[in-house]
């Protein structure tokens, strides 16, 4: 990609700063609990977020609607009928909490050592029904298993929907399908073609994207290139870049973070949260 073509593409993204589909994907670190004020700061376009588990962050829980919570039912244990993640959705409903949309499973299809919640097909699909389909009788939108971007991952959720279907003996209820990606622009729009044709009733959400372990030109070309892409894709009803740390703390290289060593936002960081300004190196501070 020139400069040229990378500059266009950052300007299309600056037209569209104000998105209503780019949230957050939190990620305490005790080191620095002054980083949570980052993403909440006067001017950030960032409209919902999610934590990995089912209770918001206390520093965003109050007012709700400037920040909107989406609970995730991260994996579950020994009893596919336990209701925990299901019960804990209906008392944050019970206190006024304005809940529109959980997310289930995170990579099941992945093993533990590697970051996925490591589920079964069939059990997930037990889980699933115990705890998500009551919140979509209350109106909820729930969301299909976000497996990772792993060629198994669309298999798992083939015998996932299967089981699901098998166990309700009718079609299996959902509303939007969460996908990962970790790898170049290509790939990523590759994946979502895929997850819609497989799901075509399901409006995608890309919960975990990144390009991992880039130099600083690739990376910027790929996050110009995707979020020009992301916003303007009529599929793509959300998403949340895997980004919002500090670049010695990163897991997909420095390169692809929103902030530097000393918790200054990087450009990509600025332009996420739709803010003017140059940013400052990944890797300095």
């Amino acid at each position: 990609m020139n400069l040229l073509h990378l500059a266009l593409l950052a300007a299309s993204v600056r037209v569209c700063s104000g998105s209503v589909k780019r949230g957050l994907i939190y990620i305490p670190n005790e080191a620095w609990p002054q980083d949570d004020s980052v993403w909440i700061q006067d001017g950030s376009t960032l409209t919902w977020y999610y934590t990995y588990g089912d209770q918001p962050n206390p520093r965003y829980k109050s007012p709700q609607s400037a920040l909107e919570f989406v609970p995730m039912m991260w994996g579950m244990g020994g009893n596919p009928d336990d209701t925990s993640f299901r019960d804990s959705i209906i008392k944050q409903l019970e206190a006024g909490a304005n809940i529109r949309y959980v997310l289930s499973f995170n990579e099941p299809d992945m093993r533990s050592d590697w970051g996925g919640s490591n589920i079964e097909p069939a059990k997930a699909a037990r889980g699933y029904i115990a705890n998500m389909l009551p919140l979509k009788e209350r109106g909820i939108k729930i969301g299909l298993p976000a497996v990772s971007g792993a060629s198994w991952g669309i298999q798992w959720l083939r015998e996932f929907a299967g089981n699901c279907t098998e166990v309700l003996n009718e079609k299996c209820q959902y509303d939007f399908l969460p996908v990962h990606w970790y790898g170049n622009f290509g790939g990523l729009k590759a994946h979502i073609d895929e997850a819609t044709h497989e799901f075509p009733d399901a409006k995608i959400w890309v919960t975990e994207y990144a390009f991992a372990h880039q130099t600083l030109e690739t990376t910027k070309g790929f996050y110009y290139e995707s979020a020009a892409y992301l916003e303007s894709s009529e599929i793509v009803e959300r998403y949340s870049y895997f980004g919002a740390f500090r670049s010695q703390v990163s897991n997909v290289g420095a390169n692809a973070t929103f902030l530097n060593r000393a918790g200054q936002l990087t450009e990509i960081g600025l332009r996420y949260l739709g803010l003017e300004g140059n940013g400052v190196e990944p890797t300095s501070g």
